[in-house]
């Protein structure tokens, strides 16, 4: 089975639009790790698609937020406009589906949640070496998929010693080892790099790689002036950050 992973779409039609028909002829089943609304100018979409497509989706902080599950004061100031702005366009029946979704999830030999996978509804963020290594004990499948931070990157532990690989990775899994892989962002990357990222996981060859997809910038930026949603939010797409 080869999995398309995704997170953190953030209501970005054209790029999932983008990853979905990438992932097309790639893989047989789609995995979403949250944060399928927020920022962006199509969150219904977005929301339709990837319900009607995902395999498994776990729940975001986003969604936690337009839900009314997470005080948007937790949000900063363009995070919390948008996350009102969203929850004005979705029905009940999004918002109760929305909040309805798994804090975490698993897949095979495979964990799926949006943030650490330690205390995933504190939303802590995994940058760092040493905080993807502590977030470990926290699951015990051989894999751990995460979002959230926006950045791509990779640990590993095993008997030959801990690894760590910010950054887009190819990676080729090997047997005593395992992995906590962030499959970084489809809808608003942040490592300078504005092209969508999602991860393809091929669970019979025992590879993860994240591949980084052209979309259509300037109409996602658009959308999101005419919403009326804040201009950081369009201007920071074509920044990749």
């Amino acid at each position: 089975m080869r999995y398309a992973v995704l997170s953190d779409i953030h209501g970005n039609l054209e790029a999932l639009q983008a990853v979905l028909a990438d992932a097309a002829s790639r893989t047989d089943a789609l995995l979403c790790l949250g944060d399928v609304v927020g920022y962006g100018a199509d969150p219904v979409a977005c929301v339709e698609i990837v319900a009607e497509r995902a395999q498994t989706i776990t729940c975001g902080n986003h969604e936690h937020g337009v839900a009314g599950l997470l005080d948007l004061d937790w949000f900063n100031p363009h995070a919390r406009a948008a996350a009102e702005w969203t929850r004005e366009r979705l029905d009940d029946d999004h918002r109760t589906y929305l909040a309805s979704l798994p804090l975490v999830a698993e897949v095979g030999d495979a964990t799926l949640v949006h943030a650490s996978p330690d205390r995933p509804d504190e939303w802590e963020y995994l940058v760092t070496a040493q905080e993807g290594f502590d977030a470990f004990s926290a699951f015990a499948t051989r894999l751990c998929f995460v979002g959230h931070s926006h950045l791509a990157g990779a640990w590993s532990l095993g008997s030959a010693g801990p690894e760590h690989w910010p950054g887009p990775v190819e990676l080729e899994l090997e047997r005593g080892r395992r992995y906590l892989v962030n499959v970084g962002s489809v809808g608003q990357p942040r490592d300078r790099d504005p092209r969508a990222a999602y991860a393809i996981w091929d669970a019979e060859r025992g590879t993860i790689a994240i591949r980084r997809i052209v979309y259509d910038i300037a109409a996602a930026r658009q959308k999101i002036l005419l919403g009326g949603l804040p201009r950081f939010l369009a201007d920071r797409l074509a920044w990749g950050s």
